[in-house]
């Protein structure tokens, strides 16, 4: 096959199902295409490594490698493993492609992103138009967060939203292909060049703005990040996470934000964009007060992210834990004697 090669990432946590069913659109929008997709699973512990090796080998997707990555370190630590196992073989891709496991792309989405990249030398990553199984869009194209930001994100007051349009986080969706500051991971292709420049996810991120990071990583060497909106990806959304379901925020949110804020704007912009959201939280639960609003904030957020700031706001920033060790070359499940054509499993998410 001619073109780039494409290595596909998807990181398998407890949803060996889904992930198999992400893997099978990932691998229909892969026809045609030079590359390989590789699955990891991030030490889920129930069974889905192995159902996931067997299903694989079963279906003869000799494209596909399952491999182990002995440890849960989060969406980036798992990305990590299978971008560092590389294709099969061990050379580099050309384009890095992560996919979530809850997401579904498109018969020629990832066509779509690897011709868009071709035509854009100036684009370092690019991503998907995002809309759930129900065809709904989804908003996943944002603006960098910002003291600014984070004031008009809590307030939820038209006025301050108005008087700092340029600094919403959340963009209006695009109606046309375009340069965006970051986008989601749910869909999003990068150029090996610009992870050999700036690093790979940094593991240091459990769950939640490791994407925002890399595309800021990549933005102040240079490269864009564009939304295209001729790749289309369909989302669950939080299938791995629950986030839809929490009953409180959990700590490695607090700690994956305060993260990008102290290495985006130093230990002082991190206080100040805490403080910021503090105040616009305490502006809309005033109104709520007064118009009997629903409050909307999971419980006791606005406490715990103020003891979160108190804690760490004269902690040294943690470091990222070292990498997983890399993929054992023989494979750690057998291959069906029924599968003889079928891809071996080598060893997996967030």
């Amino acid at each position: 096959m001619a073109g780039p090669a494409v290595l596909v990432v998807i990181v398998n946590w407890r949803t060996p199902e889904m992930t198999l069913a992400a893997a099978a659109a990932a691998l229909a929008a892969l026809e045609g295409i030079a590359g390989a997709l590789t699955i990891v699973d991030n030490d889920s512990g129930d069974g889905s490594f192995e159902a996931l090796a067997r299903a694989v080998a079963a279906r003869g997707w000799t494209r596909v490698r399952v491999l182990q990555s002995g440890r849960n370190g989060g969406f980036g630590a798992g990305n990590n493993f299978g971008i560092r196992a590389g294709l099969p073989g061990g050379a580099p891709p050309d384009l890095v492609y992560v996919l979530n496991s809850d997401a579904f792309p498109a018969p020629d989405a990832i066509g779509a992103l690897v011709d868009h990249l071709a035509a854009h030398p100036e684009a370092g990553l690019a991503g998907s138009f995002i809309h759930g199984t129900d065809g709904e869009p989804h908003r996943t194209a944002f603006r960098f967060p910002s003291v600014a930001g984070e004031f008009e994100a809590a307030a939820r007051l038209g006025p301050v939203t108005r008087l700092l349009r340029d600094r919403v986080v959340a963009m209006p969706i695009p109606q046309a292909t375009t340069r965006v500051d970051w986008l989601a991971g749910a869909s999003l292709m990068i150029r090996r060049e610009v992870l050999d420049r700036v690093g790979l996810f940094d593991e240091g991120f459990f769950l939640y703005f490791e994407e925002t990071d890399l595309c800021r990583r990549a933005a102040a060497a240079g490269w864009e990040t564009h939304y295209v909106v001729e790749s289309r990806v369909a989302h669950v959304g939080s299938a791995s996470t629950g986030m839809k379901d929490w009953p409180r925020t959990p700590p490695y949110w607090f700690e994956s934000r305060w993260r990008y804020f102290v290495k985006a704007e130093g230990r002082a912009g991190a206080l100040a964009a805490t403080a910021a959201h503090l105040a616009g939280g305490l502006l809309w639960r005033a109104r709520a007060a007064l118009t009997g609003r629903p409050r909307r904030d999971p419980p006791h957020f606005l406490r715990d992210l103020a003891a979160h700031a108190l804690r760490h706001a004269f902690a040294p920033l943690a470091p990222p834990p070292p990498p997983a060790p890399s993929p054992p070359s023989t494979p750690s499940v057998p291959r069906p004697p029924s599968a003889p054509g079928a891809a071996a499993a080598t060893g997996g998410k967030p």
